[in-house]
């Protein structure tokens, strides 16, 4: 753990989420979030990998019931550090491969938004999702975040100038697909990774979103609009975001899932 204990002591994800740029992938999520919501009475919500909290105490500060599970402890306490002590949220250590302490069938709305991230080999991908799945109730939504691919290889690699590191360094398969390692932080995947971890559980796709899509690509530009021109961006984005040709490129996605 100490490759994503370091990055994250090290890193300011909600600097990221609240920059312009980062408001579109925060933005859309919240939209989709509160979609699923608007489904449920008075739904249970648990986020697995809750980050510094910036979806659950969002969440838990608006009146809904949350249980914020996290692996990083430096993460966790600054979670914690956004309470005042009123929201109805219980913020607990713990890892996304083991959630046992949680019973079956518990939750209406099952946030995945980071382990899929940090997660290298398939077997682990797979008892992740099983576990959201495990605690979630019939008919309950389980929304998982992926970084995708092809934003990785053209950014990475050639917007950046990296191609010869990549290459040296053997990161890339002869598909073009990224090999991923802790030491590497994150995992990338094709929409055909997600669909065949899918396929292993019993789940139904209600929807497979471009979370950001073109942000990080021209986040220089984005970060420099003027307030109308954002608002402008982000119904653009909203109406293009469920557009499956666009999925590949965007640099993350959101599979909105229910159990069956």
């Amino acid at each position: 753990m100490s490759y994503l204990e370091d990055f994250y002591k090290a890193y300011d994800e909600d600097r990221r989420l609240l920059s312009q740029s980062g408001q579109v992938e925060y933005l859309t999520t919240m939209k989709y979030i509160n979609e699923c919501i608007a489904e449920h009475s008075q739904p249970k919500i648990l986020e697995i990998g809750a980050g510094t909290g910036r979806y659950s105490v969002t969440l838990a500060k608006e009146g809904h019931s949350v249980t914020a599970v996290e692996l990083v402890e430096h993460n966790l306490e600054k979670l914690r550090a956004k309470l005042d002590g009123t929201e109805k949220i219980k913020a607990i250590q713990g890892n996304a491969l083991d959630l046992s302490e949680l019973a079956d069938n518990c939750f209406d709305i099952t946030l995945v938004l980071g382990p899929m991230y940090h997660l290298y080999i398939r077997e682990d991908m797979l008892r992740a999702l099983s576990e959201a799945v495990r605690v979630t109730k019939n008919g309950g939504h389980i929304l998982v975040a992926y970084c995708m691919n092809e934003a990785a290889v053209i950014q990475h690699a050639f917007l950046h100038g990296n191609l010869q590191k990549v290459l040296d360094n053997d990161m890339l398969t002869p598909e073009w697909h990224c090999k991923s390692e802790p030491k590497e932080l994150f995992q990338l995947v094709r929409t055909e990774d997600i669909d065949s971890l899918n396929s292993e559980l019993p789940v139904e796709r209600t929807k497979l979103i471009v979370a950001d899509g073109a942000a990080n690509y021209i986040s220089e530009c984005i970060d420099a609009m003027d307030s109308f021109t954002f608002e402008k961006f982000m119904e653009y984005h909203f109406s293009i975001c469920e557009r499956q040709d666009l999925i590949g490129a965007s640099n993350h996605t959101l599979d909105i899932l229910r159990k069956l």
